[in-house]
């Protein structure tokens, strides 16, 4: 042998080492077969993956490893197409795996495939962790009690009496109020006060839902319910909810069918899978809360009259904040407390004309507004600073309310009706700026894309 060939070995065994290392640092498993369909080439994740060594696969042919399924390798080799996402089964342990394969093209023939298998098993695992983990936050969410609710007004202290007195009671509870006024605080608040405090607490937002999911989540599925189902179904927030509490917020968004089957579970105290036929009895304390007009709902035939009196047995009124304006100062305080942890900042003082500045504006948003002004406010403080003052307030809706002065304009016509002509407006801003985009609408006011397609038919925008 010259010494030429000899380096010319020297130089293919190089090549093929390095080829082969490189095979062996992927995750995903590879096999090679040649235009024969017999094994050339596999690498460290193959063997982990399917249980098989080079003894067992290498010279043989590609079926070896097939415990279910055909061999995607030879597809590619009698169509000379690659082959995507063909789930299988592989090895002596049956391991799930999804199989794509592509052509191995050397100067313009066709000599062999190359696979790569990766294991959904892993894949299921994971699934099934953040699954756990989906119900455990959830369940979590349980965690204010009626000592977290702020306030010393008469209206307060009345709301959250007529709240701890149904508390000890199994009858569903419907929160009414304008949004950011605390629904969501008083639901927790009534199941921790409740004999169902140690048993699960689910909240369910009905407007983020599409009608196609709403149901599903709801009530769960059975095996083979729809495309992409879970392979043996899955429970509803019903049945995860059972011994404990499911809050349903923005009740007024679900639609008909899904109002004709929360019907059923209030009277029959049993729900049915989507896909299914039988009857699971459960046992679930149900609070609902809404803020729009569900009179207003049943007379247009938007909401079911008999679901209407089964969910209002004992209504909770929660008041405006412009209606408990003397107990700004205390929520004032409060979230600048909140903030200020959060922030990383020392503690902050409020000065006495903010008061009086915070007293005299409606707050059509509520605490929630509330909380962003005095976030906002703590923003604006320099590192140097300690007390907030009137500049550094930014209140958006101020000036609609205000005139040139600072002094109120003349009041038009009952709140009511002002709060409705401002919120449309605002709609009509938001589209104005989204170019007619709703998706982007709702982005921009923070609420859910059903949220604002009720609203704009409320305000006949659409």
């Amino acid at each position: 042998m010259t010494d030429q060939k000899v380096s010319t070995l020297a130089a293919e065994g190089e090549q093929k080492l390095m080829l082969q290392t490189i095979i062996d640092s992927l995750s995903d498993a590879v096999s090679v077969v040649d235009e024969n369909g017999n094994g050339i080439m596999i690498n460290r994740a193959y063997t982990r993956i399917t249980g098989m060594n080079e003894d067992q696969v290498l010279n043989k042919p590609a079926t070896v490893d097939i415990a279910e399924g055909e061999s995607v390798h030879m597809k590619v080799i009698q169509t000379g197409q690659p082959i995507k996402g063909v789930r299988m089964k592989v090895g002596p342990y049956r391991r799930e795996v999804v199989v794509s394969c592509a052509p191995l093209i050397i100067k313009g023939q066709l000599r062999g495939s190359v696979g790569v298998i990766q294991d959904i098993s892993e894949l299921r695992w994971v699934m099934e962790e953040l699954e756990r983990t989906r119900r455990l936050v959830r369940h979590l969410q349980s965690r204010y009690t009626f000592d977290d609710i702020i306030g010393n007004s008469k209206q307060i202290h009345e709301t959250i009496e007529r709240a701890r007195h149904v508390a000890e009671t199994p009858a569903c509870v419907l929160l009414r109020g304008e949004c950011g006024t605390g629904k969501e605080l008083f639901a927790h608040a009534i199941h921790h006060a409740s004999d169902r405090s140690d048993k699960p607490f689910i909240r369910v937002n009905c407007a983020s839902l599409a009608d196609t999911l709403l149901e599903s989540e709801l009530f769960g599925y059975a095996d083979g319910a729809f495309t992409g189902a879970k392979k043996g179904g899955r429970k509803g927030y019903f049945e995860e909810a059972t011994g404990g509490t499911l809050f349903l917020d923005e009740i007024g968004a679900m639609s008909h069918e899904a109002q004709a089957r929360l019907l059923r579970v209030i009277q029959e105290g049993e729900i049915i899978r989507v896909g299914e036929s039988r009857a699971r009895q459960i046992d679930v304390r149900i609070i609902t809360a809404t803020n729009a007009e569900l009179e207003n709902l049943v007379e247009n035939d938007r909401f079911r009259k008999d679901l209407y009196y089964r969910l209002n047995v004992f209504p909770i009124e929660l008041p405006p904040l412009r209606e408990i304006k003397e107990d700004i100062p205390l929520l004032a305080d409060h979230y600048l407390a909140h903030y200020a942890r959060e922030y990383g900042r020392v503690v902050i003082d409020i000065a006495l004309s903010v008061y009086r500045r915070l007293q005299e504006y409606d707050w059509p948003g509520n605490m929630r507004e509330l909380q962003n002004v005095i976030a906002r406010a703590l923003i604006n403080l320099s590192r140097d600073e300690n007390i907030i003052e009137e500049r550094h307030l930014v209140m958006p809706f101020a000036a609609a309310q205000s005139g040139s002065d600072g002094d109120l304009v003349q009041l038009k016509g009952s709140l009511k009706d002002m709060h409705s002509a401002w919120e449309k407006d605002i709609l009509k801003k938001a589209l104005q700026e989204s170019d007619g985009n709703k998706a982007e609408a709702a982005r921009r006011l923070d609420i859910s894309i059903r949220n604002l397609y009720n609203k704009l038919h409320q305000h006949k925008l659409i």
